[in-house]
């Protein structure tokens, strides 16, 4: 059976439909490669943005701890700053207190009429606390006679509870300074024993332990103690 030749009309046909046959499979793969590209651009994008997206959550995250941090450093620094202050002006206070105490001790001999018998309640706490034979005295030269007859007084009142006779004599060698604001110091066994009875030392002791009472009465309990005397 022979071909029948095509002839030139049918061979452009023929190419015509090849040509579109051809054009119509590469649009169709031309489309299919711009929405495979499409699709991984947007994954691509998706993944970049929600990189991006957490990088800034992150580094958000860490300028808000240290601004938090900050916050609670200076809000704490202020804080600690207003105590010491707080602090600061109640020592002042307590200072002051204590000083106007310390000035008005000069007083209390001068001016008190019964200083004899408070030397007398001196030397007797001494005498009950040292408890010996022999005591001798130092008070301030001015308070000599005023001494003489309070330690005669506490002697016989040391017997009369003790039932032991005492002889109390005053250091005429050593007085106390003439600007001391009075009150006695005793000495035992030979000056191996030293008992401070003066004014200043009374409140000096008066300071240390009365300070946490005065302390509550001035500006009420410490909420933060956790133990109580």
């Amino acid at each position: 059976m022979s071909s029948q030749a095509l002839s030139d009309d049918q061979v452009a046909s023929e190419l015509k439909k090849m040509t579109a046959f051809i054009r119509q499979e590469a649009l169709e793969k031309a489309r299919e490669i711009q929405l495979k590209a499409d699709e991984e651009f947007a994954i691509e994008k998706s993944k970049l943005v929600r990189e991006e997206i957490a990088a800034i959550d992150s580094q958000y995250e860490k300028k808000f701890k240290q601004a938090s941090m900050s916050q609670q450093i200076t809000r704490s620094t202020t804080a600690n700053k207003t105590r010491i202050k707080v602090l600061s002006a109640r020592q002042a206070l307590l200072d002051k207190l204590f000083e106007n105490a310390r000035k008005k001790l000069s007083d209390a001999a001068t001016k008190s009429g019964n200083y004899e018998e408070i030397l007398k309640g001196l030397i007797l706490e001494g005498l009950y606390i040292l408890a010996e034979r022999k005591v001798s005295l130092r008070v301030r030269k001015a308070d000599k006679d005023k001494a003489q007859s309070a330690s005669k007084k506490a002697a016989e009142e040391y017997k009369k509870n003790f039932g032991s006779e005492v002889e109390v004599t005053i250091d005429e060698k050593n007085w106390l300074p003439q600007d001391s604001a009075g009150g006695v110091f005793l000495y035992g066994s030979g000056g191996k024993i030293e008992l401070n009875n003066t004014f200043e030392e009374r409140l000096r002791m008066l300071e240390t332990d009365a300070l946490p009472s005065i302390r509550a009465t001035l500006f009420g309990e410490n909420q933060n103690r956790k133990f109580r005397d």
